[in-house]
């Protein structure tokens, strides 16, 4: 009996968008379950429409609930835990609905269940839609935020975005534009740079190098455009040196990450929501990873949405989706090891 892989739960994700289908090729790669014991929970009407759509006919191992899951001797076919959420009529494919937001929720606090008991060492969801999430019952400003309190989660917390072997966080997430400096401040930097450089270490990176982005243009200019960088962000990185940690910035937001790109750094420390994610989506959209840091089970999710536009067409790209379960799988190890 293999106990040494971490189980690594699955979702479909959103049932109106591409997740069902990215969630098929994703289990129909050669080797998949060499680096996971994984556990898919869905809809069984869910999951024969995402394997129609790829055009994949994935075996699959039933299991009666996660418990099982690590126990199962012969590990080399993905376990299935039939999930009962949604039904087909409820579904008007590529639209944002109330019944499909519930389902995500719902599978979503299956796996942080299991995680809790010890039967899950890493969750890997397929895109949801947060409008729709929020009209079907979730209270909370994204789903980080939701999972944090679900698992009780009282430290610092925040959205990392991956594109390889660079890794960005921000001090500020979904919150509007207007209220980003505000946010700003040398603990949550601090937090932010730490907790990423950790995440980095647990997934394969030994010693990674962090940089922190500037707030203003051209870092401020001395002040001039802005006293942040001097009055916070600076201090905040100095905070960090003296506490051992490899860091350097502030720079400003529109050339670090050109030194990003050619090695030599690892993670960046943004300010706010799009500083980084501009950044990161052009630099790879169809290739790029949302890791859930701060929580004590690992998260991860491609870093795209639903695609509603092209949901059941068969287009979907599995390559930002394959990258997250392989996150998933280098934390969920670490973790199960630790």
């Amino acid at each position: 009996m293999n106990q040494t892989n971490p189980v690594v739960a699955l979702t479909l994700g959103d049932a109106a968008g591409i997740g069902p289908e990215l969630i098929a090729r994703l289990l129909s790669q050669p080797g998949i379950t060499d680096a996971a014991n994984i556990v898919l929970l869905g809809d069984p009407w869910l999951w024969q429409e995402g394997q129609a759509t790829a055009q994949a006919q994935v075996a699959t191992q039933p299991v009666r609930s996660l418990e099982e899951v690590r126990q199962r001797p012969d590990q080399r076919l993905p376990a299935f835990l039939e999930t009962r959420t949604i039904e087909k009529a409820q579904v008007q494919r590529g639209q944002a609905q109330a019944a499909c937001g519930t389902a995500v929720l719902k599978v979503l606090d299956l796996c942080m269940d299991g995680a809790k008991r010890g039967e899950v060492d890493a969750i890997c969801f397929a895109p949801l839609n947060k409008q729709a999430m929020k009209i079907g019952g979730m209270l909370h400003e994204d789903e980080l935020h939701h999972f944090a309190q679900y698992l009780g989660v009282t430290g610092y917390f925040c959205e990392f975005n991956t594109l390889g072997d660079l890794w960005t966080s921000r001090v500020s997430s979904h919150i509007p534009l207007k209220e980003a400096a505000g946010m700003l401040s040398q603990d949550r930097i601090v937090d932010a740079a730490q907790l990423i450089y950790k995440s980095l270490q647990a997934s394969g990176t030994a010693e990674p190098k962090v940089a922190i982005a500037a707030f203003n243009p051209h870092g401020g200019d001395g002040g001039v455009c802005g006293r942040e960088e001097i009055d916070i962000i600076a201090p905040a990185v100095e905070q960090l040196r003296a506490r051992g940690f490899p860091v350097d910035g502030p720079f400003p937001a529109d050339t670090i990450f050109l030194k990003a790109r050619d090695g030599h750094y690892q993670a960046i420390v943004t300010m706010y929501h799009d500083q980084g994610q501009i950044a990161i989506k052009l630099m790879g959209f169809s290739k790029g990873v949302t890791v859930q840091g701060g929580l004590p089970v690992p998260i991860t999710t491609p870093a795209h949405g639903t695609a509603y536009d092209i949901a059941g067409q068969g287009k979907a790209d599995v390559n930002a989706t394959l990258n997250a379960f392989r996150i998933a799988c280098r934390m969920g190890a670490a973790r199960l090891h630790s």
